[in-house]
């Protein structure tokens, strides 16, 4: 059953778009396939909300309810019985500017007794110097999911934004295999950020989901400066996606590209990406996402090569109903639209790639894919003027 928020009608986009260009910085160009596994399964592709504006992210509590946000503000449940409805909050900080505004959102991992989740959002005062900045805030919602209460505000602050655009803000959010909270962040196109370990842009954070404090054991802990306490990989454009793959527990995140190569990277405590975009004195996108006189700089798992196809959300499938499709790693599709499946091996390296068909050109611009509790894939589409739309995707029985 399609519920609609808003009275004007849904707006699909049409048109195949086919994958191009797509390399990786570890495997042959063999594992560039552009069609999916002759054994695929058939997919149900089921329009669940529509009338959304720039839906950020979305998560399924363990009574079945999908928690959304969106960018410009504001929380919708859809509740079991397939029925919609706005969650009173207190957004009246939330800055909103290009890039910037209500973005991640994830569900503690206790969810069922807390009620407690978590948003990464820019806030109007929220800067080290009092302007604004990027925030991660703790909440706990009503149990009749009609209103989300602030209870830690903000948990994690004066991450940095750029106050002129709220270009490259980041910011997703997810919870390791150990519980702990990580925070994707943007470097705000500002050169000197993604490699300045006492700044929070550019960077892979990871802290007590309780606390907000640097978690234990991370690798820049002795460093005099406690910003750099919270960080775990830094040398990072735009961190908008991250997946922790099941059964390994390994961390994957995800990231535009500037000129070229989007990126998909595995994470590692205290790497360096090599995203380093300073060059006479500005922000130089014409530099490698990866730069090769970094020393120690990591490569890629995989990379778009040119074009780039404009990478955001990321999450992994798994269950046996999803058949050869178990285990993938799907990625958010925002200039060629759809979804793109990669199969890494043990060690991340790339296995094959292909475009999920069903998928392809129909729905527009694809922010976040995420897995829900209940197995299926949800979609939220970024199209904007209220034609967005919440899928989801189920295996044909």
């Amino acid at each position: 059953m399609t519920t609609s928020r808003a009275a004007r009608p849904t707006a699909l986009l049409a048109g195949l778009v086919l994958l191009a260009g797509c390399s990786s910085g570890s495997s042959d160009a063999d594992a560039a396939a552009t069609s999916a596994p002759a054994d695929a399964p058939a997919l149900d592709v089921e329009v669940v909300l529509d009338g959304l504006d720039h839906p950020w992210d979305v998560a399924q509590a363990p009574d079945g309810t999908l928690l959304l946000d969106e960018r410009g503000g504001g929380f919708t449940a859809v509740l079991p019985d397939g029925s919609a409805q706005q969650l009173t909050a207190d957004l009246d900080d939330l800055w909103a500017q290009g890039e910037t505004g209500l973005m991640g959102l994830v569900l503690d991992p206790g969810f069922a007794d807390s009620r407690r989740f978590y948003t990464c959002m820019g806030v109007a005062d929220g800067g080290a110097d009092g302007g604004p900045g990027i925030e991660v805030t703790a909440w706990t919602v009503a149990e009749d999911w009609s209103e989300a209460t602030r209870t830690a505000d903000p948990l994690v602050g004066e991450i940095p934004v750029n106050a002129d655009t709220g270009r490259h803000g980041g910011c997703r959010l997810r919870f390791d295999a150990e519980g702990r909270l990580l925070i994707g962040t943007g470097d705000n196109a500002v050169g000197t950020n993604p490699q300045d370990l006492s700044s929070l842009a550019g960077k892979l954070l990871r802290v007590d989901p309780q606390t907000g404090q640097p978690s234990a054991g991370n690798p820049f802990l002795e460093l005099t400066d406690p910003t750099s306490h919270a960080v775990v990989g830094y040398g990072h454009r735009n961190v908008q996606g991250i997946a922790v793959q099941p059964g390994t527990g390994a961390v994957y995140t995800a990231e535009q590209g500037s000129q070229v190569d989007d990126e998909v990277n595995l994470a590692t405590d205290g790497g360096n990406y090599g995203w380093d975009p300073v060059g006479q004195g500005v922000y130089d996108e014409s530099v490698p996402m990866t730069d090769p006189e970094i020393p120690g700089a990591i490569e890629a798992v995989w990379s778009s090569g040119d074009p780039t196809i404009a990478v955001s959300g990321i999450t992994f499938l798994d269950g046996e109903q999803w058949g050869v499709y178990d285990g993938l790693l799907l990625l958010g599709v925002q200039k060629d639209t759809g979804v793109l499946a990669l199969r890494l091996a043990d060690d991340g390296s790339l296995v094959e790639q292909f475009r999920i068909p069903e998928l392809e050109g129909t729905y527009g611009r694809v922010r976040s894919p995420q897995l829900g509790g209940d197995g299926a894939l949800y979609l939220t589409t970024d199209n904007g003027d209220g034609t967005d739309q919440l899928l989801r995707v189920t295996p044909v029985s």
